[in-house]
């Protein structure tokens, strides 16, 4: 078998989040789908390597998925983190960040605040957030 295997972690939580991201963030899902998942099966691993342990022969990545300014000042960047394994050619798909808010919007509709999505627990937290970045952008 040429190429790396995609496999994951905890697949039923992995494909939650999925789920979310495609509805939320689009553009985020799309690069993801047709472009980082292909390099990752060609063994092109895109991200920052975090981690490696030479005794298991594997790397831990973090990759940063594009998304709305508003949304990464809000909820945090929206990031991919994956481990490779070498010796066995997979590449394990650990877990889509921020997940608090993804799994959130999985669960129930969110709603948006000034065009950002804003949690049903924390929701004067955001709008608290969202207004003082438009006040420091001076909109």
């Amino acid at each position: 078998m040429k190429g790396f295997l995609l496999d994951y972690i905890n697949e039923n939580e992995f494909k939650k989040l999925e789920r979310a991201l495609k509805k939320y963030n689009m553009l985020a899902y799309k690069k993801l789908n047709f472009e980082y998942y292909p390099s990752l099966r060609n063994g092109k691993f895109v991200g920052e390597k975090i981690s490696s342990n030479r005794k298991d022969n594997t790397e831990t990545y973090e990759l940063k998925l594009p998304s709305d300014y508003m949304f990464s000042q809000v909820h945090g960047d929206v990031t991919l983190k994956y481990i490779v394994y070498k010796k066995e050619n997979v590449v394990m798909l650990d877990t889509i960040t921020p997940t608090e808010i993804l799994l959130e919007g999985h669960m129930a509709e969110l709603t948006t605040y000034k065009g950002v999505m804003i949690s049903k627990s924390n929701a004067s937290k955001d709008m608290f957030k969202i207004d003082l970045l438009y006040m420091m952008q001076g909109k």
